[in-house]
Order: structure tokens, then C-alpha cells, then sequence
């Protein structure tokens, strides 16, 4: 019976472990004030967690308890290290961790994490170190984990997650919410490193995988979080798109794990909860004054979603909001889906010429999608040497199975 009951409390650590730790991780930062001693505190508390609650039952606040054991845990680490540090430095370093007092009654936790993603994507850091953090630390996601989903080799991805930490260290980085006027400049930030995480879950730069489910559930999870925690337009907007977005899973591959292009996916399929969801929340979005691009993309998403099939979707609006998008965010990705748009309003010549305009330019030269277009524009006007040059350039530019086993089939149904 003892033994059944230290299993089942095992079991109800390690639940906590999965729902809890980066809570505790969160809230250990700001009372420890650094990410490495945070981190050992967390594993030691845990550990407490396993020879103790066995004996004396699982405490009424768990989270509390954790965040307490770990910071005492910390101090007691900092006295074991005395001897090789000057005292007058341990115990300064030793009055201030226990100046919080021992009664920590989980207030502010919520507080903790947006501090912890703000902190992640602090504008100081680059945009690679800013995702790999907030994956590591506010995901709990492995290093490995992360090199693999990014192509990264590990060591690499370990040595931008160590530097990214030493600059927060060493330029004395806050770890705090910005205030009101630094929050615009800074939100974008945050937004912009979880959508990144999402756009490798929704369509994997590479691999035999058309997504990776967990990179965009990860997303997800911080968008909504974000959403909890700071309600601004922009995050309900990059919420909603996540949602759209990921609404067609289940009908973007075949059953052999093929590319399924919108048009020709089985609209039963998407997910009506997360239709209903990101579009209550792009409406939210919109009725503010203070909108942008995300929230724009989400309303391009949220005219696809409503169009029962491809031939009733409302493309003059779509055109529209992409209109809107490059007066707010200029850039010739946005032109290259504004012009796929504007083919399907005015049919495939109108695009062709507003997508070679682009190229002509040489702003998207090495960008997959742009020359896929092209062909797609070329090979509906019936101009088959075009479109297989076209297919054969993007072709060799995609690291993606799904997407180069549709590339090759283009070719085959061209070359017969």
C-alpha cells in the first residue's frame, strides 16, 4: 500500500511537472534573478517535491510550495558556496533572495510570465535568440527539440540560447512588463517570435512533414496566454489568425501525408470551434482603432473560412484587405500573395504580370513560393515551358517532402 501511494504521488509530481514548471520557472526568475540559478532551483524543489510529499501529503498549493522549496533550496546553495566566493558578496547575494519572506502565497504568478516572454524577446536580443528562448524557457521545450525543429545543429542552438542569457545578464536586461509607451515597440517583438514558432509548426521550413503540431500548439498556447494576460488588438489578431490558420489541419495532407492545396481541400474537414474562435476574435480586433497586420491577415483568413467552397470565396474583398496590408506593412511577400489574389479575381494573366514585376526586381529571388506561383500562373494560361521552368526553379529552392513531391507531380502532368 506504501508503495502504491508513493506511485500515485509520483504521478501527481510529475502532472504538476507538465503543468506547473514553467509557472514556477517564471516566478523563481524574478525572485532569484537569473535564469541558470531559476533553473537549478526548479529541478531541486521538484526533487523536494518526491521525498517529501510521499510523507507528508501533497501540500494544498503545490505551486506555492514549489516556489518556496526552490528558493530556499537556492540559498542554502549559495551558503555551500561561500567558501569559494567572498563572504561579504554571499551574504549580501543571501540577504536579498531572503528578503521575500517565506509566506509566498502565489500572487502576481500570471505577472511572472508575461514578464518571462518579454524578457525573451527583448529587442536587445536578435529574432533567432528571441525564439529559441522563448521555446526553451517559457515552453520548456529541450535544446534538442528546438535545434531539430529549426535545422539547427544542437551545440549551435545551445550556444544562442547561453549567449542570449549572458546578454540579458550583462546589459542588465529588466525583467519586467514594458510600460505604456515602450509596450508597442516591445509587444511587436513578442508577437512576432511566436508567430514565427507558429508559421515552422503550421508548414515546416524542411523535413519529411508537411507540419510539426507541436511547434504551432506551442504557439497557440502563447498566444492565448498573451491574449490572458495583455488584451490588445494585435495579440487578439495574431491569436485569431493562429486559429484560421490551424483550422484547415486536418485537411491539408492526404491520407499518404500529401500537400492539399485550399482550393481543393475538403472543407468539412476544418475545424468549425476554431473558425467560430479566431473569428470572434478578429471582429474584436477590427472594432479597435489600433489594429495591424496581424489582425489584417486574420481577416484574409476569416474570408476563406467562410466561403462554403473555393469557387464562393470573396476574392475582390480578399484583394481589399491585402490593399490595406501594404499600405500598413510593405513587402513583396505581401505583394506575391496580393497578386495570387488578384489571379483569382481577374484571372491568371493579371497575376502572372504583377508577379514577374516583382521578380523583375529581384526582391524574392530566392523565395520558393514566389517561382511555385509563377507556375501555377503560367501553366493555366497553357504556357508549359514556362510553368515547368518555373516549377523546376522552385523546386530545387524547397526542403520540404509534401511540397516537392506536389512540385514533381506539376512536372509529371506537364511533361505527359
Amino acid at each position: 500500500m506504501i508503495t502504491d501511494a508513493a506511485e500515485q504521488v509520483r504521478e501527481r509530481v510529475e502532472a504538476i511537472y507538465r503543468a506547473e514548471s514553467r509557472r514556477v520557472f517564471a516566478t523563481l526568475i524574478r525572485l532569484l534573478g537569473g535564469f541558470d540559478l531559476a533553473e537549478e532551483a526548479l529541478h531541486d524543489a521538484f526533487r523536494a517535491a518526491l521525498e517529501q510529499w510521499p510523507r507528508e501529503g501533497v501540500p494544498a498549493n503545490p505551486r506555492a510550495w514549489l516556489v518556496s522549496a526552490g528558493r530556499y533550496k537556492a540559498i542554502d546553495g549559495i551558503r555551500r558556496r561561500a567558501r569559494f566566493d567572498a563572504l561579504d558578496d554571499v551574504a549580501e547575494q543571501v540577504e536579498v533572495l531572503a528578503a521575500e519572506g517565506p509566506e509566498w502565497d502565489g500572487e502576481g504568478i500570471e505577472d511572472d510570465r508575461l514578464r518571462l516572454i518579454f524578457t525573451c524577446c527583448h529587442p536587445a536580443l536578435s529574432p533567432d535568440a528571441q525564439v529559441a528562448l522563448t521555446l526553451r524557457e517559457v515552453c520548456g521545450l529541450t535544446t534538442e527539440e528546438i535545434a531539430h525543429a529549426f535545422l539547427t545543429p544542437a551545440p549551435t542552438l545551445a550556444q544562442r540560447i547561453v549567449r542570449a542569457k549572458a546578454k540579458i545578464r550583462d546589459a542588465r536586461i529588466p525583467y519586467q512588463v514594458p510600460t505604456q509607451e515602450e509596450l508597442p515597440e516591445r509587444l511587436d517583438a513578442v508577437l512576432r517570435a511566436i508567430y514565427l514558432v507558429f508559421n515552422e509548426g503550421y508548414a515546416a521550413s524542411s523535413g519529411a512533414s508537411l507540419t510539426r503540431p507541436d511547434l504551432s500548439g506551442e504557439a497557440i498556447r502563447l498566444g492565448r496566454l498573451l491574449v490572458d494576460l495583455l488584451p490588445e488588438p494585435e495579440a487578439r489578431g495574431l491569436l485569431a489568425l493562429m486559429l484560421l490558420h490551424e483550422s484547415r489541419g486536418a485537411a491539408r495532407m492526404s491520407a499518404t501525408g500529401d500537400l492539399v492545396l485550399l482550393e481543393d481541400q475538403d472543407r468539412s474537414l476544418w475545424n468549425q470551434a476554431q473558425i467560430a474562435e479566431g473569428t470572434a476574435l478578429v471582429e474584436r480586433a477590427l472594432s479597435s482603432r489600433r489594429f495591424g497586420t496581424y489582425s489584417l491577415q486574420a481577416a484574409i483568413a476569416a474570408v476563406h473560412a467562410e466561403a462554403p467552397d473555393a469557387a464562393a470565396t470573396d476574392w475582390s474583398q480578399i484583394v481589399g484587405l491585402y490593399d490595406a496590408l501594404l499600405r500598413l506593412e510593405p513587402s513583396p511577400v505581401v505583394e506575391l500573395n496580393r497578386a495570387v489574389a488578384v489571379a483569382m479575381r481577374d484571372g491568371p494573366e493579371a497575376g502572372l504580370a504583377l508577379i514577374d514585376a516583382i521578380l523583375g526586381r529581384g526582391e524574392l529571388s530566392d523565395y520558393r513560393l514566389a517561382y511555385a506561383a509563377r507556375a501555377d500562373m503560367c501553366r493555366r494560361l497553357g504556357r508549359r515551358a514556362e510553368a515547368r521552368a518555373a516549377y523546376e526553379h522552385a523546386l530545387a529552392l524547397t526542403r520540404q517532402q509534401p511540397e516537392r513531391r506536389f512540385l514533381e507531380r506539376r512536372l509529371a502532368e506537364l511533361r505527359n
